[in-house]
């Protein structure tokens, strides 16, 4: 009888036949590649036993842990009903009670949902959307999109192209129709005794002068609100929203929020933008809505722009579609998600993690190699202080490599390291993330990581 395959079988096996996103498969040589057997809670397994701390949410969709016994009954139940149906022509239960329950969730000022896959394709909808909108308003001409500086908004072409993150973007920049890049609100970028609002005005302004040169020719601008997460969890007042908001109205703008990363809780508030006391014209969802089990991503958008389309006229229909559209199981497991929302009053008992979180890593904000120590809601964030250019270029993966001796699923990006946990944690949990984040760092800024 064979053994049974270990870690570094699955590891040399995947290396052999998977492209992994977002990696330079060389880096394996020598950064591990870890084959995750099964996941219970916050920590993850390998097929050897070893167990890391899913400190990152798995790319900030997991909320409530890996194998949630409520979501996996959720998931069995609709098995045996529905696993898919187009939804052209068609409908279904999931889908009507997911629409109905988030449109609620916004005092039903967004509604209409339209259903896609991934983040990246939320964001494409948006996009054409605002443009399709326009057009049937007979205002053709404006064609053209706005974004922050260092914003990310997914690695689709459309997508891309409203992305400021040189990383992704200057590769495929022959392919892409340019954005317009405007000041980014990112409090870091305070000067002279500047606050967090200060800056959200200076780049409110940038916006203003834009809008007054261009507005004609402008369909819409995208923001992640609060916190722009890829390009290293900047974040920013949310003044600067209240201000767009009155910008785009004033203008005849649309307001995209894009809160695929920091949607449903980890601001604090289930829509960030509920922070801002404002509603933009699109919402996109997607990562956490189902629990991290399987893709699924929205735009909710406000009556006005669902009339725009509503014609005998096809072509002034949303011509936009794809076979998996308002999957059943997703939604089942979005609709799950959002009863354990409810049921667990996850968002007061967040508040309650946050603060022990905050004081657990008290040592940190205090480090003098830690710059910009900051927290919103359910996510924290500090740059490292590095003077070797050489060393500063290789911190994230040195780090990520350090993490994992520890038990740590960690990704910082570039020199900003990030914690975006599910929202589980116990309060041991807490305190060995914390502590473990900080041995970490010391082994890395110390130079005694590989």
């Amino acid at each position: 009888m064979s053994a049974a395959p270990t870690s570094a079988d699955w590891v040399a096996r995947s290396l052999r036949s998977v492209w992994h996103p977002c990696t330079q498969m060389q880096h394996h040589e020598t950064v591990p590649l870890v084959a995750v057997s099964h996941g219970r809670g916050a920590w993850l397994y390998d097929h050897d036993g070893k167990r890391y701390l899913d400190a990152i949410s798995s790319w900030w969709v997991n909320l409530f842990g890996h194998a949630n016994p409520a979501i996996n009954a959720a998931l069995r139940a609709q098995l045996d009903s529905l696993e898919h149906a187009m939804l052209a022509g068609f409908t279904h239960q999931p889908v009507i009670e997911l629409s109905e329950r988030l449109s609620g969730m916004t005092g039903g000022v967004l509604g209409h949902a339209f259903y896609a896959s991934d983040g990246a394709s939320a964001v494409e909808i948006a996009l054409k959307m605002s443009f399709h909108a326009w057009r049937n308003r007979g205002l053709p001409d404006k064609q053209e999109f706005v974004c922050l500086a260092g914003s990310y908004h997914g690695e689709t072409i459309g997508a891309l192209a409203v992305t400021d993150v040189a990383l992704f973007k200057d590769a495929y920049g022959p392919l892409l129709r340019p954005a317009r890049v405007v000041l980014s609100p990112d409090a870091r970028g305070a000067v002279d005794g500047e606050s967090a609002q200060d800056v959200a005005r200076r780049a409110a302004a940038d916006v203003e002068a834009l809008f007054a040169e261009r507005a004609a020719h402008i369909a819409a601008i995208i923001i992640e609100p609060l916190v722009q997460c890829a390009t290293g969890m900047a974040m920013h007042d949310r003044l600067y929203l209240q201000l767009i908001r009155a910008l785009c109205e004033r203008y005849q703008v649309h307001m995209i929020v894009d809160e695929i990363a920091v949607g449903c809780g980890r601001t604090g508030t289930f829509f960030a933008c509920e922070q801002a006391a404002i509603w933009p014209d699109f919402l996109c969802l997607s990562k956490g809505i189902s629990g991290g089990y399987l893709p699924l991503s929205l735009v909710l958008s406000r009556e006005e722009i669902y009339q725009s389309f509503y014609s005998s006229d096809v072509t002034r229909g949303f011509l936009h579609s794809h076979s998996y559209t308002g999957n059943p199981l997703a939604c089942r497991a979005a609709l799950a998600t959002l009863d354990i929302f409810a049921q667990d009053d996850v968002l007061a008992t967040n508040r309650v993690r946050a603060s022990r979180m905050t004081a657990a890593l008290a040592p940190l904000r205090d480090d003098p190699r830690v710059a910009h120590f900051r927290q919103q809601g359910m996510i924290w964030a500090f740059d490292a202080i590095e003077a070797d250019p050489a060393r500063a270029a290789t911190f994230s993966r040195r780090f990520f490599s350090a993490a994992l001796e520890h038990e740590l699923l960690l990704r910082p990006i570039g020199k900003t390291v990030y914690l975006m946990p599910p929202y589980i944690l116990a309060d041991d949990e807490i305190d060995l993330l914390a502590s473990r984040t900080r041995a970490v760092f010391d082994q890395v800024m110390q130079g005694s990581a590989p």
